[in-house]
């Protein structure tokens, strides 16, 4: 039951790195680069950065002590050395493709709670691996491969429960955080709620048009040009009178 429960966990570190290696790095959102990104304390910030400090230094070491092992000499059955070879294989992948990855996601986000429990979730399946490695190598390496693995999986044990108290403390302040909003939301609906609201009348009554008025038809002289008009004296064209006016010869 447990070497089941072991080879498990390799065969996650073994479809995450195949995953990583398929989709290609994960573009990420940083405050520094313009992303949206709340403010984050220095305190916080300081923090991650010595705990993913010391993983990436035991990434280091382990990746040197796993190249190191000569399990075709161990003293162990061909199935053995074959399960361990694996686990060693998944483990190195793993530190090489996937690990950096997931740090620089949290880098670039570090008080989002997905990316810090994924990095966490990854810690658990290496440390798992890891110490199924370390126990092969007790029973069928030597002393010197069984010190070296003892010590990258203490380093690996400590960072793993320092990830998880930070996961616990993001926790609670998300908490309080998302409780306040809540109460702030509260206290604003119950402002709007006590404001009656504001009648606005709208008159859509048009005033009745007046008719417009009738123009009346201009009148047209009907009196012929040398015609006398009633009343008055008949004018003679200016043609004609010129003509009068000429003496003759």
């Amino acid at each position: 039951m447990k070497r089941n429960l072991l080879f498990s966990s390799g065969l996650y570190l073994t479809c995450m790195a195949a995953a990583l290696a398929q989709s290609g790095p994960t573009p990420v959102a940083s405050p520094a680069n313009g992303g949206q990104g709340q403010p984050v304390s220095y305190a916080s910030v300081t923090q991650l950065n010595g705990l993913l400090s010391q993983i990436e230094a035991a990434s280091k070491d382990t990746q040197t002590d796993l190249g190191k092992l000569r399990i075709e000499r161990w003293k162990a059955d061909g199935s053995y050395k074959k399960q361990a070879l694996g686990n060693v294989d998944s483990i190195q992948r793993n530190l090489q493709g996937a690990l950096p990855e997931m740090i620089a996601q949290l880098r670039n986000a570090p008080e989002d709670l997905p990316p810090t429990f994924k990095l966490y979730r990854n810690l658990d399946a290496l440390y798992d691996v890891l110490r199924n490695v370390t126990e092969d190598a007790a029973a069928y390496g030597s002393k010197d491969d069984l010190q070296s693995l003892s010590n990258d999986l203490s380093a690996f044990e400590g960072t793993r429960k320092q990830l998880a108290e930070r996961i616990e403390n993001l926790s609670s302040s998300k908490e309080g955080e998302l409780t306040r909003l809540r109460g702030q939301l509260k206290t604003l609906q119950a402002q709007v709620e006590a404001v009656p609201p504001k009648k606005i009348v709208v008159d859509d009554t048009e005033p009745p048009k007046k008719p417009a008025a009738k123009k009346k038809p201009a009148t047209k002289s009907t009196t012929p040009p040398g015609t006398k008009p009633a009343g008055g004296t008949a004018q003679t064209p200016p043609a004609q009178q010129q003509q009068g006016q000429t003496k003759p010869q």
